[in-house]
């Protein structure tokens, strides 16, 4: 194994800069997906129908279709399409409109905003009613019972999913290499082309992968442990597990 060039600067910046791309595609896309998703359950559970059923359309076409298909139908496809409008060049929009940053995050909110959708309405579906009276018998209007009692509730019981698709947009964030987007792939196969090595640079950054989903396991382990509700549920883990009991 040689893994001298990584000694080299040139190399040194390429590396670095495919893994600033990752993490930023990664919380973006996190973020506006999420967000999304939010609107997505609502809208399906109680928007009208017109916008239940626009909705409804949007997570099928996503889930339905291949991620790299839907990114190269909003890069090649979207991308060019906008290239030909009048006037869209000297506007100030262009330069985010040209960037293949863009049409990355784009992709992964929208499949984020679907998949994690059907996640979160199936589970604002399993909130017990008998809590949501509760908080209209306090006075609460419908508006209070949906962010403090409905919302959160729901949340707490998908965040174990949740984390398992923030996993799953880690590992989809290569196939931005295709839209000539310096991420950590892109960054492996220059360096393989300018090398002749073939193995070391995949198994560095399938190294970085490992540690980089490990640390994001650890942290959202965290976030679902300490996520109001969720604590009298880690103590009977601990128990059961101290006790050999599983």
């Amino acid at each position: 194994m040689d893994f001298s060039w990584l000694s080299d600067p040139f190399y040194q910046g390429y590396l670095w800069e495919g893994f600033v791309n990752t993490l930023w595609l990664l919380l973006v896309s996190a973020a506006g997906g999420l967000l999304l998703a939010v609107g997505v359950a609502l809208a399906r559970l109680r928007g009208p129908r017109p916008l239940a059923w626009l909705t409804w359309a949007f997570t099928t076409v996503i889930r339905g279709t291949p991620l790299l298909v839907q990114l190269f139908f909003f890069y090649y496809g979207v991308g060019r399409l906008l290239e030909s409008v009048p006037g869209i060049r000297e506007s100030v929009l262009w330069p985010l409109l040209r960037d293949p940053f863009f049409f990355g995050a784009l992709t992964f909110i929208l499949s984020v905003g679907a998949y994690s959708g059907e996640i979160i309405r199936g589970a604002m579906q399993s909130v017990p009613r008998g809590e949501l009276e509760a908080g209209r018998a306090f006075g609460l209007s419908s508006f209070q019972v949906l962010v403090r009692l409905w919302l959160p509730r729901a949340l707490q019981l998908c965040l174990p999913t949740l984390t398992g698709e923030m996993i799953l947009l880690l590992k989809s964030i290569p196939l931005v290499s295709t839209i000539a987007l310096m991420d950590l792939l892109q960054a492996a196969n220059i360096i393989r082309d300018e090398t002749f090595l073939v193995y070391e640079p995949l198994m560095l950054i399938a190294g970085i992968y490992l540690a980089t989903t490990v640390v994001l396991t650890l942290t959202l382990r965290l976030v679902e442990l300490n996520f109001p509700g969720m604590r009298p549920t880690r103590r009977r883990w601990l128990t059961t597990h101290g006790t050999g009991v599983h």
